[in-house]
């Protein structure tokens, strides 16, 4: 699955956006639904870069493209995927990974990004509901009572908006621990991701096992299970061939710092600045960040081991 898929061709977006609002109803109709077809078909651009500076700048232009589509013509499938998908990689990308860095050098500007990333986690999720929804009335409701039966109306043609409100809701549940009303739906997101693990096990090439890592490395009061989480680390591994440093990260900073393993915490890390960036186009960006991640984690060891 491409990383940040559906977010590209930002000189044909702006013309073509400018030409559509100015136009009659039926030519604007017309013009939307090529916009999001092609929004949706869109490569691994963005994916395959290796410079995320320019990748993050170039994203919001983006994602206000695809909200002023979404103002025209709100049901439309293909752009609340986009728009979902799209706010949930660039608030965990690069919105939240700024509130990490400066958690031990500027505490208030680190509280800041994180609530600006919690935000953008919740407007990606109301995306994706609102997709949901457009098949499936009420089941935002049914995901919080009774999720499990909820997931089950979910079919493997919707495999890809099942996953992305999943890991956006998870998403906002990691930027938004503080908050009860956000963590009481923890069994919601585990339905969707174990829906999609249902569907298609292979799906993402270990995108899915990833995601249960990081719930799995919760306390065990919440519902996690270090076992589990070893277990889901594993398949990852396997189904990613060993290409995705993400895996790597994700077990070393949930799981190994709450067991306070040291030597595994390095070995991970190591493992995952091992990665070749260039060996998966499409995962290039994916790998260039969570590499920029393992090496910050290892310069504040200190931080997060007793000894």
């Amino acid at each position: 699955m491409s990383w940040l898929e559906a977010l590209t061709r930002h000189g044909f977006m702006a013309l073509a956006l400018a030409s559509l609002l100015a136009s009659g109803c039926s030519i604007r109709k017309l013009a939307i639904k090529g916009l999001a077809d092609a929004l949706a078909s869109a490569g691994d651009v963005y994916a395959s870069d290796s410079d995320p500076e320019l990748v993050e700048h170039a994203l919001p232009f983006s994602l206000k493209t695809i909200e002023a589509l979404l103002a025209e013509s709100p049901g439309n499938g293909s752009l609340l995927l986009s728009a979902c998908s799209g706010f949930t990689q660039y608030s965990y990308a690069f919105v939240l990974a700024r509130a990490e860095r400066l958690e031990f050098d500027d505490y208030r500007e680190s509280e800041r990004q994180r609530d600006r990333a919690l935000a953008l986690f919740l407007r990606a999720r109301d995306y994706c509901l609102r997709g949901l929804e457009t098949d499936h009335p009420g089941i935002t409701e049914r995901l919080r009572l009774r999720p499990e039966a909820a997931a089950e109306e979910l079919a493997a043609t919707e495999v890809d908006l099942v996953y992305w409100t999943g890991a956006s809701w998870g998403a906002a549940m990691s930027a938004g621990s503080h908050r009860l009303d956000i963590v009481a739906d923890l069994p919601a997101v585990q339905a969707l991701l174990r829906r999609v693990l249902a569907l298609d096990e292979r799906y993402g090439d270990g995108a899915v096992q990833e995601a249960m890592i990081s719930l799995e490395s919760l306390p065990e009061a919440m519902g996690g299970s270090p076992e589990r989480a070893r277990s889901f680390f594993v398949r990852a591994v396997e189904l990613s061939g060993g290409d995705s440093a993400s895996a790597y990260v994700s077990l070393a900073s949930g799981v190994v710092i709450s067991e306070q393993g040291r030597a595994e915490f390095i070995e991970l890390l190591e493992k995952a600045l091992a990665v070749d960036v260039d060996k998966v186009p499409e995962r290039r960006l994916a790998n260039v960040l969570a590499q920029r991640r393992a090496k910050l984690l290892l310069e504040r060891i200190d931080e997060y081991f007793i000894e």
